[in-house]
């Protein structure tokens, strides 16, 4: 009996090579699928309000992310003779792991250097008059929320389009324009300043690498989601210029100057911040233990060829 998989490589072997240009026509196409697809579940995340828990926001964020990952998944399947699962989302014996790990690194090097800024002066902390069970309540409705949008994000600007880049011009560069993009989408945040831009673009450097190094979309969202719902009910502070995580238990007030706090845009938006997002690139690219589990390998990422050519794979 013939390899279906040796089948497909020698055909491919065969085939005519697209032209330069193919990889940009594929991202349009992603791009006019993702529109088509937003209409309908961002309306029936509406709907969906009207009758389940949970605010409208989760549940239109909620279809966002469908939109997201089934634009992806048409262009995987239709264009790339690939499954859902190539695109980051898959599950394997080691996504409990990386959810686990990806959520400490994005809370720890943040709330250390809040917490020295605290303790410098830059921070204080105020009592609030709320409840125990609001808090948790709130706390965990900020996880629900914050988990979605982080996955609706990493969905977009590391799934198919940035895994596309990759494959084409390669890691480094496709990082940088995919990280510019990112920065660029936050631009309009309430209070975002030119350090809180350079520092979202560092945001995507670090949330790329730690897709990179272990070709899961868990792994960055979990970073992702980490980082934010760090700021947001933990250090009850701004997430990139958004202030409405209130938390019952306590408040915070920035008392240091703004290009070093972060100030109403948040610790993205200053020094301090800088200094947690490097803590935290450094954890994703060196910190042992990351590498991709090989059932992920077994999807065929487009990431991977390109990844093992540069000696990253």
């Amino acid at each position: 009996m013939q390899d279906p998989e040796s089948n497909r490589l020698r055909k491919s072997a065969h085939a005519a090579p697209d032209p330069w240009w193919y990889p940009l026509w594929k991202m349009l196409l992603y791009a006019i699928f993702l529109i088509v697809l937003m209409a309908p579940v961002l309306a029936a995340g509406v709907g969906m309000s009207r009758i389940l828990p949970g605010d409208e926001l989760f549940w239109v964020t909620t279809g966002g992310l469908l939109a997201a990952v089934g634009a992806g998944w048409l262009m995987l399947a239709r264009y790339e003779d690939r499954s859902l699962g190539a695109l980051g989302f898959a599950w394997t014996s080691g996504t409990s792991r990386e959810l686990a790990s990806g959520m400490a690194i994005g809370v720890f090097p943040l709330a250390l250097v809040v917490g020295i800024g605290a303790v410098a002066g830059l921070f204080v902390y105020h009592s609030g008059d709320g409840s125990t069970t609001a808090h948790l309540h709130a706390v965990g409705s900020h996880l629900s929320l914050l988990a979605v949008a982080a996955a609706v994000e990493e969905a977009i600007f590391r799934g198919y389009p940035f895994q596309l880049l990759v494959g084409w011009i390669g890691p480094a560069v496709a990082t940088v324009l995919a990280s510019a993009l990112f920065s660029a989408a936050h631009a309009f945040n309430p209070h975002a300043s030119p350090l809180a831009l350079v520092n979202i673009f560092l945001a995507g450097v670090m949330l790329s690498v730690a897709y990179l190094r272990t070709r899961s979309l868990w792994f960055a969202t979990a970073v992702h989601l980490g980082w934010n719902w760090g700021m947001a009910s933990l250090l009850a502070l701004p997430v990139s210029g958004l202030d409405f995580f209130e938390v019952p238990l306590y408040r915070a007030e920035s008392l240091g100057p703004d290009w070093i706090t972060g100030g109403e845009f948040g610790p993205e938006g200053g020094l301090l911040g800088t200094v947690a997002k490097l803590l935290v690139l450094w954890a994703v690219w060196k910190l042992p233990g990351l590498d991709a589990a090989p059932a992920a390998v077994a999807h065929r990422p487009l990431v991977e060829r390109r990844l093992r050519e540069t000696g990253l794979g």
